[in-house]
């Protein structure tokens, strides 16, 4: 796991040589996503704030992930054999023919709901994601203004226990972790 302020990374413990290359091109989408999160943090603040509609976070990153990074929204992913599901996350990225990344951005709901894990299962069913972009509030607030619950580190905590270690790992190549 690679860890700076208010990011986290889960790599699975054996990559093969093919595998690394693709991870060198989704680390550097985030290192985009990273820096667009610092250069707008004050944006950011107003938008997160108690009360406001989950929506305007989503259309902030929107911003960046469909206008700039070439993600799609709303796309419906192949569904897993043998499955009823239909995922459609927020945002989805091909990195070619059957591979791609799937962007969740979670507000309130992150670790009271486990809406974390619940991103972190779509992934792993949808035959056609390997990696998930995750954004959290480094803070979720009170109607006083103070912090209710911090789920960042939660939740970089939580996914980081399917990595690392080929007996609890499931069939998502990496997870990256972005606090907001």
């Amino acid at each position: 796991m690679r860890r700076v302020e208010g990011y986290a990374r889960h790599v699975k413990a054996d990559v093969s040589p093919e595998q690394a290359i693709e991870l060198a091109s989704v680390d550097k989408l985030a290192e985009k996503l990273l820096a667009h999160i610092v250069a707008t943090k004050d944006e950011i603040a107003l938008l997160h704030i108690h009360g406001a509609p989950s929506k305007a976070i989503q259309t902030h990153f929107a911003k960046l992930l469909r206008e700039d990074l070439g993600f799609r929204e709303e796309v419906v992913l192949t569904p897993q054999s043998g499955l009823v599901t239909h995922a459609r996350p927020d945002f989805f990225f091909e990195l070619e023919e059957g591979r791609g990344i799937i962007a969740e951005v979670e507000r309130g709901g992150t670790t009271t709901n486990n809406h974390d894990l619940k991103d972190l299962w779509k992934a792993h069913i949808a035959p056609d994601a390997h990696h998930l972009f995750l954004m959290v509030p480094q803070n979720n607030w009170k109607a006083d203004g103070s912090p209710r619950e911090r789920p960042f580190p939660i939740v970089a905590r939580r996914l980081g226990a399917f990595f690392g270690d080929p007996r609890r790992e499931i069939d998502v190549l990496s997870a990256h972790v972005f606090a907001y």
